[in-house]
């Protein structure tokens, strides 16, 4: 049987505890991506400053919402969502009754990435089967995606990428980091971009992650030093200048 279970995925519940409560609203006000629309979709936690902190897949599950999170980063995330809170009678908890599976092609519940659709198709289930995380990060980075904690760090949200990725909303209203957030937007201030790269290519003043198993790194680069043709086809067409 072909390995699915992404061990190294974990799952936060956000679950509201008073009738009163809603979770979407809740989560809405915090992260970059519109979490009252169709789910799952890419989100993400940032700094004020518009720097990433957590990166996360957001799935419905009845009026609860199920946050996709690195599981080495899951506490983090719990303790940061924990204090955003406040008072509110919110439940932020482990979810670990269910775990996250991946395959490159699609399976009776699973839906698209909703990054890239070329990534595969995940869904959730009981954490049980082989593991997939060798597969998955090596499939991930011969597409040219980066994620997580390793790899973005704490740059500027639209320098990993989000626009492309389809990580960010410029019509949802508020949320933490969106004010320089919209602004490098509007001003296409963009100056860098995360990009994998041929590790015997890569910069290693500029170098965040490195994978010599799969001869691979992730550099942080000026758009300026990239040459489009060695960009996957995703992110080429993201640099390319606007039509007048």
């Amino acid at each position: 049987m072909t390995a699915t279970h992404l061990a190294s995925r974990a799952l936060i519940r956000l679950s509201a505890l008073d009738e009163s409560e809603d979770v979407g609203a809740f989560l809405q006000g915090l992260v970059t991506n519109d979490v009252t629309g169709p789910l799952p979709c890419y989100a993400a936690l940032l700094t004020a400053q518009g720097k990433h902190l957590f990166d996360f897949l957001v799935w419905g599950a009845g009026s609860d919402l199920l946050l996709d999170c690195e599981a080495e980063q899951a506490d983090e995330l719990l303790k940061r969502l924990s204090m955003y809170r406040l008072r509110r009678k919110i439940g932020i908890t482990r979810e670990s009754g269910i775990g996250v599976h991946w395959s490159r092609a699609p399976r009776d519940g699973s839906v698209p990435d909703p990054r890239l659709a070329a990534l595969g198709h995940r869904w959730l289930a009981a954490p049980e089967g082989e593991a997939a995380d060798g597969a998955w990060l090596a499939h991930r980075l011969s597409l040219g995606v980066p994620e997580g904690r390793a790899e973005l760090g704490d740059i500027l949200w639209l320098e990993t990428n989000a626009v492309e990725l389809n990580g960010v909303s410029f019509t949802k209203g508020c949320y933490v980091g969106q004010e320089n957030t919209a602004r490098m937007n509007w001003r296409q201030k963009v100056n860098r971009r995360l990009v994998v790269v041929p590790l015997g290519d890569s910069d290693a003043v500029r170098r965040v992650a490195e994978y010599p198993d799969f001869d691979l790194a992730v550099d942080h680069l000026r758009v300026e030093n990239l040459e489009a043709e060695q960009l996957p086809a995703w992110q080429r067409a993201g640099l390319a200048p606007p039509e007048s």
